[in-house]
């Protein structure tokens, strides 16, 4: 039995359900099927570079590619270069001024976790269905979906008077810090948008991001009297610094744990009769003997929260266990705040209720909100506050982070079409 290519297969039991989309829509998506093979060069002459957030070289190669792409049709594009002190290379942009419409803003990023000293993984078919490479879904195939998207946009008259603003940023995968510095270009354009769309890689096609959790870290110090192990627990000597970050730590999990969507975790912890700290290279020494009794304790983790206000509760819990100190013993409990959290709002709501009416015009089915709780934090989060915002809308695949790393085939193109569609209701309805 002859086999039936995977797009008409979704096509054909959904004629009478495409009917439902604009003649305009239609012409997106006819488009988007006709450069498909222009849409998988992109992606492979993107993967095929390295562009590991440290890779400041890389990234800029990353970025004229899609600079290219962008400039093509129509779009005034710029760099945004940061201080030499942050490491990073920089930002592409690109903007289309009008008064047509939403004001949009989609969010790409062209760096990946693959830094040069890791084994490349250039672009590979695995067959008609996957491919893979280094950062191919997470994120150089969201970044192909804008690309495509507006490209369709653009080849039908249907970006004319349109605002648009494509901000990929080069340091997504760890930031240049303080990212009041290496974000500051990017939330000012945002803070001018009235809708934004973030292209990290999508949960198939069903479901998107209406929220996102935020990173703070936290660093506990814990100072206590010294003397020999005899003593411990008297009154003179007390506990030491060992058994009072052991009854903090603790009392965190026992008071805190299980609330939804909050989670905080010790990463690293150092406690002896002589320890040394460097925050830079997340490194502690530490030397002890049994019968000394600890003088001093490190612990550093992270608090990962859904809103402001669940963040704020949590950090005043902390601090309330940290300052009920065991005989003989003092503790300090520092928060730094990291990416705020992208948090659920009616806005974003509706933005789902349209893309859902998008998805089930296409007849691919419904789209939902997925568990925010499902991913990490996000370049979107930066921005979340100053408009309507759904994350979640690039390409879907597997393995994220990891050697192997895919992309869906087979849902690629209808990812294009959904995000080409959402654009055009958006500008023009």
């Amino acid at each position: 039995m002859k086999k039936i290519p995977f797009l008409l297969l979704v096509l054909l039991p959904c004629k009478k359900i495409f009917s439902q989309l604009s003649e305009h829509e239609k012409k997106l998506v006819a488009y988007i099927n006709a450069h498909m093979g222009e849409a998988e060069q992109l992606l492979a002459d993107a993967v095929n570079i390295n562009s590991g957030t440290l890779n400041k070289e890389g990234v800029k190669k990353t970025g004229a590619v899609f600079n290219k792409a962008l400039s093509q049709i129509g779009f005034n594009t710029e760099w945004i270069n940061l201080p030499d002190s942050l490491n990073r290379a920089g930002h592409l942009v690109a903007t289309r001024k009008g008064k047509k419409g939403k004001k949009l803003f989609l969010i790409g990023h062209l760096d990946t976790v693959f830094e040069p000293d890791m084994p490349f993984a250039p672009y590979s078919k695995l067959n008609d269905s996957t491919a893979t490479g280094q950062g191919v879904n997470d994120m150089k195939g969201g970044d192909v979906v804008i690309v495509m998207a507006l490209r369709a946009l653009e080849a039908a008259g249907l970006l004319n008077d349109a605002s648009v603003v494509v901000y990929m940023t080069g340091d997504e995968e760890n930031s240049g810090k303080p990212s009041g510095v290496s974000r500051a270009d990017f939330i000012e354009r945002a803070k001018s948008a009235d809708v934004i769309l973030g292209f990290e890689g999508a949960a198939g096609l069903r479901n998107v991001a209406t929220a996102r959790r935020g990173t703070s870290d936290w660093r506990l110090t814990v100072t206590a009297k010294t003397g020999h192990s005899s003593g411990v627990f008297s009154q003179g000597a007390g506990y030491g610094a060992i058994y009072e970050a052991a009854r903090i730590l603790n009392s965190f999990r026992e008071q805190l744990a299980g609330e939804k969507y909050l989670t905080f975790n010790p990463g690293l912890i150092a406690g002896g009769s002589e320890t040394s700290f460097d925050a830079q290279k997340a490194e502690a020494r530490a030397i002890g003997k049994t019968n000394i009794i600890s003088p001093a304790v490190t612990v550093t983790g992270d608090l990962r929260f859904l809103t402001a206000t669940q963040r704020d509760a949590a950090r005043v819990k902390m601090k309330t266990i940290a300052a009920a100190s065991l005989p003989g013993t003092k503790s300090t409990l520092q928060f730094h705040d990291g990416i705020p959290a992208m948090e659920p709002t009616k806005g974003n709501d509706q933005l789902v209720k349209l893309i859902d009416s998008v998805s089930r015009d296409m007849g691919i089915g419904r789209t939902y909100a997925g568990d925010p709780g499902s991913r990490g934090a996000g370049d979107i989060s930066y921005v979340a506050a100053y408009a309507d915002a759904i994350d979640g809308l690039g390409a879907s695949g597997r393995g994220s982070h990891a050697p192997g790393e895919t992309i869906n085939l087979k849902e690629f193109p209808i990812l294009i079409h959904r995000a080409a569609i959402l654009m055009y209701r958006l500008i023009h309805q």
